[in-house]
């Protein structure tokens, strides 16, 4: 005998159903320290359980039937819903402690907290042509070093000179940038000094701890830049007993009677820059109209050699980032400007560009791989590197697997320098897995480059013939790889010949046969940000065309 069917839903009535609830709350604006919550449960349309039956006669209990209700099993709408909430609280969970950003989301919006407002800023990167010339004969590489004996001490004003900032409202400056790595070499920016301001391209160096531009004095040695010579007026001349000056100088050098602070920079690639430091105002406009005028210390440069010489002069000096307190950043966050943080980003297409922000609003609240700077008296950015690979291939010995080697990023050169034994480990690795391209001696576009046995002029054509470089920084949360990774089109040059040229050198070519020095060409395609707040340089993939503010929680973009 058939079971009997169950009884019809009366008219209107609706099977239940199961909801799921994730609720985020989030601190007050003006109390972040708080914290925030995350609560997830589950609800049903059931209606309402029927009454109890009355209490039992004269002690007797209820019959076993009346007091058992049946098991109800689970439906699949059930599972998937609690899959769906389990699934929320995962990536809640994830944001709100595994991601880097998002870990140090709360202390960011605690220092936010001693800010009045914040206004952003933007500066371009602008190109610097160069025409007729090998890439080898003029790519930069501006490591700087002054040249002054100072027994290995530095003037440590640095207290000092942020003693002197002042209570005033942060901002972040964002600049254009123009350049690109082939054909010009280089990537500028400009900024505007002097009342009334002036316009000056200079290029962009966190290699380099002086901002210097072409001054108007006499000896002067170098190539016409695009605009005027800077003339310093005799009360602009910065004295000996400067704090900047010392900086810059050390102790070993003051000179009590003379009347004016010199410098002589050398880089590495042999050229060099010479004259006095000079103090002038220099103008920004916020991104939101608001205008700030910073009492600017600079070099006045009247003698220069090498490339800085001999090569065109379409820019006007050099800009620099590194982490000194003369540097450009240094001083605005020393005058309460920005928070000492920038960062910079290089688009990979061909016209080139980009752009270069100064200050924290512009640095994005996850997606960001952060490793720690570690300090010397280069001022340099210095990160470790624990592996360095090409594909999976070890382009270290065994017996060197331990060790680390030294990793700089510097905007000032044009390409990526490796040690020596990489280098050579690389090239070895490129022609065993690509036996198609013949080195084209002929082509001195670049100390190494291949023709290939098919037409080549895109790099679309050949990327897919060659691996990624890896340069591996220890690790994030016990299993994550903290790692730059340097694609083929950010170490191939297609040259005019229509070869493929690498783009990672010999540092022995630079006196630096043991350390990384990674340059514009492998910077392109990625935000970069140096925060000398936090000692600690990141990075994230980007198009870098359009810069964007980020002040929002990450789990609601």
């Amino acid at each position: 005998m058939a079971p009997p069917r169950p009884p019809p839903n009366p008219a209107g009535e609706q099977q239940p159903q199961l909801h799921g609830v994730v609720i985020i709350t989030l601190p007050p604006a003006d109390q972040p320290s708080k914290g925030k919550t995350v609560t997830a449960f589950a609800y049903t349309n059931d209606p309402p359980p029927p009454r109890s039956p009355p209490d039992p006669v004269m002690g007797y209990p209820a019959a076993t039937e009346a007091r058992r209700r049946p098991r109800r099993a689970l439906s699949t709408r059930r599972v998937a819903t609690a899959a769906l909430v389990l699934g929320a609280l995962a990536v809640a969970a994830y944001y709100c402690f595994y991601s880097d950003v998002a870990v140090q989301f709360l202390g960011m919006e605690q220092e936010e907290e001693q800010r009045n407002e914040t206004r952003s800023f933007l500066l371009p990167l602008y190109p610097k042509a160069r025409q007729g010339r090998a890439l080898r004969e003029f790519g930069d590489v501006k490591l700087a070093a002054r040249r002054v004996d100072d027994g290995g001490r530095k003037a440590r004003n640095r207290m000092e000179v942020a003693k002197a900032a002042t209570a005033r409202t942060n901002s972040t400056a964002l600049l254009p940038i123009k350049g690109n790595v082939f054909p010009d070499g280089q990537y500028y920016t400009s900024i505007f000094i002097g009342n009334p301001p002036r316009p000056y391209f200079l290029d962009v160096d966190t290699g380099s701890d002086l901002t210097w531009i072409q001054c108007d004095a006499p000896c002067t040695n170098f190539a016409k830049g695009p605009h005027p010579l800077y003339k310093p007026a005799k009360e602009k001349i910065v004295p000996p007993r400067d704090l900047l000056c010392q900086e810059l100088q050390g102790n070993q050098n003051y000179c009590e009677t003379c009347k004016q602070c010199d410098y002589e920079i050398e880089y590495a690639d042999q050229s060099s820059s010479m004259g006095v430091l000079a103090r002038d105002d220099m103008h920004m406009i916020a991104t939101n109209g608001g205008r700030e005028k910073l009492d600017f210390v600079f070099g006045c440069a009247y003698d220069q050699q090498g490339q800085l010489l001999s090569s065109p002069a379409k820019t006007d000096g050099i800009l620099g980032l590194s982490s000194a307190a003369i540097s450009f950043p240094s001083q605005l966050a020393s005058h309460g400007i920005i928070a000492n943080v920038f960062g910079h980003c290089i688009t990979r297409e061909q016209g080139g560009g980009g752009y270069m922000f100064l200050g924290d609003d512009y640095v994005p609240r996850w997606g960001v791989t952060w490793t720690s700077i570690r300090s010397g008296p280069d001022n340099l950015y210095h990160t470790q590197a624990h592996h360095v690979k090409y594909g999976d291939q070890q382009l270290r010995r065994p017996e060197q697997a331990g060790s680390t080697v030294q990793v700089i990023f510097d905007s000032g050169s044009s390409y990526t320098y490796l040690p020596n034994e990489i280098y050579e480990n690389l090239v070895a690795a490129i022609k065993y897995a690509s036996p198609g391209f013949v080195q084209d001696t002929s082509d001195r576009t670049l100390p190494l480059c291949w023709k290939a046995d098919f037409p080549v002029r895109y790099l679309e054509d050949v990327k897919q013939f060659f691996e990624p470089l890896n340069l591996h920084f220890g690790k994030k949360w016990l299993f994550m790889s903290k790692t730059f990774t340097i694609s083929p089109e950010d170490y191939l040059i297609i040259s005019d010949k229509g070869n493929v040229c690498l783009g990672l050198l010999n540092g022995t070519e630079i006196n630096h046969g043991s350390t990384i020095i990674v340059g514009d060409v492998s910077l392109r395609g990625k935000l970069v940000v140096y925060d000398n707040q936090r000692k600690q340089i990141g990075w994230a993939d980007s198009d870098c065309t359009k810069p964007q503010s980020q002040k929002g929680f990450p789990f609601f973009l």
